[in-house]
């Protein structure tokens, strides 16, 4: 099978669980002994245009424009001409120009089109924004489609709503359950011998990451030996440093900044449960991956993420802080069984099987 994957956004070049998935996704479907391309978007003069890695081909093309942190390439509207040289196009995330300009390739051309949706709203935007944006372009964008893989239930429930008629597929963000895993070595960026809070994610006004801090700062009043490790970066880091001073824990507030993937596993080993605060979220592999490492989770209330960490954590109101400290508190009090929750329905090795048979029934129908 030829895939032309499309994506904005590739790792290792763009940390993140979507750039990773693409990547993941690309390299065992290559293993496989499927032919893999990605056609990704990159102004990074250092990178070659075009790369074999992993098993798989990387096309990089630049940005014409960027809009709302999100770049529109010509090159990539010229490289989806010739799409007719693989048997399936699949595209991730149609909150992308790209998988925009892969769905009008859909449109007029007779390859077959797989959009992967990683969560509907953008960490980047007003919700208002992508509320109009899903009922107009969003719609029109899925509509082109031969297939919809949505995470979980929830999900495609909520792309129903906006008028979606493609068949939809619903396929679990898995993740490596050998990787991550509770047995093993912890990070040594994490010295701490009291309560460890992790936040694992970009340092966006999406994700909510000054509610980690402040949550932090009020269990501390109970759990005075409590500190927050932070794993990421973003334009919020400078704000957030200057929240921790005002409110006092600037202390017990760490970045540690972007990890490579490869250190994951043993930062989370090393904490003691995953806060994740975020406005919107698809299926968070940051929360799996915690799980799956007996970590127990701390979460938004989201209608997708909230079935899975009520079995292994607690889910709390958007934007509630004392309810966030509060289920902290009674998480790092209580014996949870998290990793059996993430080996259940989340392993990447079925992620990649089930929507490589979806693909192929695509190609070959």
């Amino acid at each position: 099978m030829r895939v032309l994957r499309v994506a904005q956004k590739l790792y290792p070049e763009v940390p993140g669980g979507g750039p990773y998935h693409v990547h993941a996704m690309s390299r065992d479907q290559a293993a496989m002994g499927h032919d893999v391309t990605v056609l990704t978007v990159s102004d990074d003069e250092r990178l070659p245009t075009r790369e074999e890695r992993d098993g798989y081909t990387v096309v990089r093309r630049p940005s014409s424009v960027e809009m709302l942190g999100n770049e529109v390439s010509a090159g990539v509207a010229r490289f989806l001409r010739r799409a007719e040289r693989f048997d399936v196009v699949h595209a991730h995330s149609h909150l992308y120009f790209s998988t925009n300009l892969a769905a009008l390739s859909r449109r007029v051309g007779d390859v077959p089109l797989a959009i992967t949706n990683h969560g509907l709203y953008s960490q980047n935007a007003p919700e208002w924004l992508f509320d109009l944006y899903l009922r107009t372009v969003g719609r029109w964008t899925f509509n082109q489609a031969d297939i919809v893989f949505c995470y979980t239930d929830e999900d495609e429930e909520r792309v129903r709503k906006f008028g979606v008629d493609s068949p939809i597929e619903v396929v679990a963000n898995g993740v490596d359950t050998a990787r991550f895993t509770p047995e093993g070595p912890t990070s040594d960026r994490i010295d701490h011998d009291g309560p460890v809070v992790l936040f694992v994610g970009r340092l966006v006004e999406g994700k909510r990451p000054q509610d980690a801090v402040r949550a932090v700062e009020q269990l501390r009043e109970t759990r005075p030996d409590s500190e927050l490790y932070l794993c990421g970066e973003g334009p919020l880091q400078e704000e957030l440093a200057a929240l921790a001073a005002e409110i006092g824990v600037n202390d017990a507030t760490h970045f540690l900044g972007h990890l490579a993937y490869d250190e994951m596993a043993s930062v989370y080993r090393a904490g003691d449960v995953l806060i994740l605060p975020s406005r919107a979220e698809g299926m968070p592999r940051t929360v799996i991956e915690a799980m799956a490492s007996g970590v127990p989770v701390v979460a938004s209330d989201l209608k997708q993420v909230t079935p899975v960490v009520e079995h292994a954590g607690e889910a709390v109101p958007i934007g509630d802080i004392e309810g966030f400290s509060t289920a902290l508190n009674a998480t790092l009090g209580e014996a949870h069984g998290p990793r059996a929750v993430a080996k259940e329905g989340f392993d990447w090795t079925e992620t990649v099987e089930q929507t490589t048979v979806a693909l192929e029934n695509l190609c070959f129908r």
